[in-house]
C-alpha cells in the first residue's frame, strides 16, 4: 500500500514537473538554429548551437545520474534545472553581444535540463512494478506534451519580450525557456515527496551506506549480465541520433524556402507532439506486445517518416508536417520501449548507473550526428541528411531484432 501510494504521488509530481519545465527545452528549438546562423554568418555552423545542447544533455546525464545515485532524485533534478535555466540566460547575453562562444555555453548548460527531465521519466519507474513500468514511464513522458507544443508556439509572444528586454528577437524563446526551468525547479522540489528512488531502496532494504556513485564498472557489469541491456541502450541513442539529425535542420529547410517563423514553429510543434502525446499508447503496447517487438515498429516509422521529409521541397509543404510528425511518433516508440526494457533488466540498486550512461552514449551520438547535419545540408542538400538519418534507423531496428533474440535465448536457458 506504501509503495503503491507513493508511485502514484511520484507520477502526479513528475507530470507536472515535466509539463512546466519542457517549456524551457522545446520553445528554442525553432529558433536555436537560426540564431547560431545569424550569430556565425555561416550555415554550415547552425546546427551547431543544437549540438552543444544535445551534448551537454548527455554529459549532464552522467553527472545527474551520479549524484541521484549517491542523493535520490529529487536533489539530481533540482540541479538539473537550474543549471538548464543559467544556461538559458546566458543564450540570451550570446544574442545580446553576437557572440557564438557565449551561445553554444549557454546551451551546454540548456542540456541539463533535457538531462533532467530524462532522469525524470526514469523516477517515475522506480516504485512501479514489471507490469506497469512501460506505462508509467510513458504517463510522465506524455505530460511533457503540454509545455512541448506549448514552447515553440510561444515563439511569437517571445519576440514582444525581446524588445521589452531589449534583446534581438531570437532570444526572446530562451528568455522566457529560462523562467520556465526555475518554475519547474520550485515545483519538483515542492511535490516529490518522498524521493522514489531512496524510497524504493528503503522497501528493498538497501542500505544508503552500500550505494556507491556511478561507475561505469557497474553499468558494464549489467551489460555483461543481460546484453539486452546494451541492445536497448544502443537502440535508444541510434533513434535519437537520426530525429535530431532531421529536427534541427528542419528550420533552416523551411526558412530557404520562404516559411515564416510561426510556421516553422508549428512544423516543430507538431514533430513534439508526435513526440509526447501518443506515450500513452506507447507503454500500453510495450506492456502488451513486449519492448523489443515496438522498438523495432519504432524503427520502420522512423524510415518511413525520413521519406517524407526527405523529399519535401524548401519552405512550406505537406510533406515536411507528415514527415516531422511522424518523426516525433517513431522516436516515441523507440525511446519508451528501450528506456523500459534497460530499466527492468538492470538490478535496482545499479539502474542510476544504468540510466546515466544509456543517456550519456544517447547524447554524444546525437551531437556527432547533429554536429553531420550541418555538414550533409551544406554539401549534399537537406534530401541526403534523411538518408542518413535512415541509416541510423536500421540500426535501430538491428538492435531490436538483437534484444529479441537475447531475451527468448535467457528464457530458454533459466
Amino acid at each position: 500500500m506504501i509503495r503503491e501510494q507513493a508511485q502514484r504521488r511520484a507520477v502526479r509530481s513528475l507530470a507536472s514537473t515535466q509539463a512546466v519545465g519542457a517549456v524551457g527545452i522545446t520553445i528554442g528549438i525553432a529558433t536555436a538554429s537560426l540564431l547560431a546562423e545569424e550569430i556565425s554568418g555561416s550555415e554550415s555552423q547552425a546546427g551547431l548551437a543544437q549540438t552543444a545542447q544535445v551534448l551537454g544533455a548527455a554529459v549532464a546525464s552522467w553527472l545527474l545520474a551520479r549524484l541521484m545515485a549517491m542523493r535520490g532524485r529529487r536533489i539530481g533534478l533540482l540541479v538539473g534545472y537550474l543549471v538548464g535555466s543559467a544556461g538559458g540566460a546566458l543564450c540570451v547575453l550570446a544574442a545580446k553581444v553576437d557572440s557564438m562562444a557565449l551561445l553554444l555555453g549557454g546551451a551546454v548548460l540548456l542540456g541539463a535540463t533535457s538531462a533532467a527531465n530524462s532522469g525524470a521519466r526514469y523516477a517515475a519507474t522506480d516504485l512501479a512494478d514489471d507490469a506497469t513500468r512501460a506505462r508509467a514511464l510513458s504517463v510522465v513522458v506524455w505530460a511533457t506534451t503540454i509545455g512541448a507544443v506549448a514552447g515553440p508556439n510561444l515563439t511569437g509572444p517571445s519576440q514582444d519580450l525581446a524588445r521589452a528586454l531589449r534583446v534581438p528577437e531570437l532570444a526572446g524563446p530562451f528568455a522566457l525557456g529560462s523562467l520556465a526551468m526555475i518554475a519547474a525547479a520550485v515545483l519538483m522540489w515542492a511535490t516529490l515527496r518522498p524521493d522514489p528512488l531512496l524510497l524504493a531502496r528503503e522497501l528493498a532494504d538497501e542500505p544508503a551506506s552500500t550505494v556507491r556513485g556511478t561507475s561505469w564498472r557497474t553499468a558494464l557489469d549489467a551489460v555483461r549480465d543481460r546484453p539486452e541491456v546494451g541492445a536497448a541502450a544502443l537502440g535508444m541513442a541510434l533513434a535519437h541520433a537520426a530525429m535530431v539529425a532531421v529536427m534541427i535542420m528542419t528550420p533552416l529547410h523551411m526558412q530557404h524556402g520562404g516559411a515564416e517563423l510561426r510556421v516553422i514553429g508549428l512544423v516543430v510543434s507538431l514533430h513534439v507532439l508526435g513526440m509526447y502525446a501518443f506515450s500513452p499508447i506507447m507503454g500500453w503496447a510495450a506492456d502488451r506486445f513486449g519492448r523489443a517487438p515496438l522498438l523495432g515498429a519504432g524503427a520502420v516509422v522512423l524510415i518511413c517518416s525520413m521519406l517524407f521529409a526527405g523529399l519535401s521541397p524548401e519552405g512550406t509543404s505537406w510533406q515536411i508536417f507528415f514527415g516531422l510528425f511522424m518523426l516525433g511518433v517513431g522516436w516515441s516508440m523507440a525511446t519508451v520501449a528501450a528506456a523500459t526494457l534497460l530499466t527492468e533488466l538492470t538490478p535496482l540498486r545499479a539502474r542510476p548507473d544504468v540510466q546515466g550512461a544509456a543517456d550519456l552514449l544517447m547524447g554524444v551520438t546525437a551531437a556527432a550526428a547533429g554536429a553531420l547535419a550541418g555538414v550533409l545540408v551544406g554539401a549534399g542538400g537537406y534530401g541526403w541528411l534523411n538518408v542518413f538519418a535512415a541509416l541510423l534507423a536500421l540500426g535501430v531496428a538491428g538492435c531490436a531484432a538483437y534484444a529479441a533474440g537475447a531475451r527468448r535465448r535467457h528464457a530458454a536457458t533459466s
